[in-house]
């Protein structure tokens, strides 16, 4: 080889040595400052990953630790952020509407007559079950609700009304006749049908019955003031007293 050729390649190799630690020399300080950049980016508690999810450090180029140790403390953190924007972002059902309240029953007027066939078609009727104007039930198959009236005191358990009046049952009747009733229908109720001067020796009478059957016992007073009205304490007021029928004004559980 020419001497010449030989200067040449020695320089050659000098700078190729001098470049080499140049660049060497670059390369540590990138690598220190990707360090500081790693420390400083994963130093906050809340953003390390647990050991088993980070990466391996890997040594060469100076962004790579710094990406992968990046990466896992995203990864452990992304769950719950996801989980808090589902949760904000979860459509809102809104409460199902409550059902409305059943309109309160009312009170409502009630037919009485000796003849069932005089009362208009399709009104709540009572009328007698036995006595001399005992009716059938074929007489009272128009009206939708039918209300049997004893007058006697000898039918407690098909009757629900004792006619207590001068001429048939007497206030001391309905005492015996209300327990009877309930002793049958201890659900059910026992309705007594009186005038208003008769009606304080009715309820004396009932006060000796065991407190659970003078709470079932209903009253039906006589009030003929030709106004539809409900005295105190009454469950039915019969309020008009007619050539063919009677008008009562009842209650709701009469």
């Amino acid at each position: 080889m020419p001497r010449t050729a030989r200067l040449t390649d020695a320089l050659r190799s000098r700078r190729a040595l001098l470049f080499a630690g140049s660049a060497a020399a670059l390369f540590g300080a990138a690598g220190a400052a990707a360090g500081s950049a790693s420390a400083a980016t994963v130093s906050a508690p809340a953003l390390r990953a647990p050991a088993s999810q980070q990466a391996p450090v890997l040594t060469g180029k100076a962004g790579d630790t710094a990406t992968i140790v990046t990466t896992a403390a995203v990864r452990h953190i992304t769950p719950a952020v996801q989980a808090v924007a589902a949760d904000q972002t979860q459509p809102q059902h809104a409460a199902p509407a409550a059902a409305p309240a059943p309109a309160p029953a009312r009170p409502y007027e009630m037919y009485d007559s000796v003849t069932p066939s005089a009362v208009p078609a399709g009104q709540p009727v009572a009328t007698y079950a036995d006595g001399p104007y005992a009716a059938s039930p074929s007489q009272v198959s128009g009206h939708p609700s039918v209300t049997w009236i004893d007058t006697n005191g000898s039918d407690p358990r098909g009757a629900s009304v004792l006619d207590v009046e001068p001429g048939d049952a007497t206030p001391q009747m309905a005492a015996t006749w209300a327990s009877q009733r309930l002793d049958d229908h201890p659900h059910g109720s026992a309705v007594i049908y009186t005038m208003l001067s008769d009606w304080p020796a009715t309820q004396q009478a009932i006060s000796g019955l065991p407190a659970w059957q003078q709470h079932q016992v209903r009253y039906w007073i006589a009030d003929p003031t030709g106004t539809p009205h409900l005295v105190p304490g009454s469950s039915a007021t019969q309020w008009y007293w007619g050539t063919n029928y009677d008008i009562s004004t009842v209650a709701p559980g009469f």
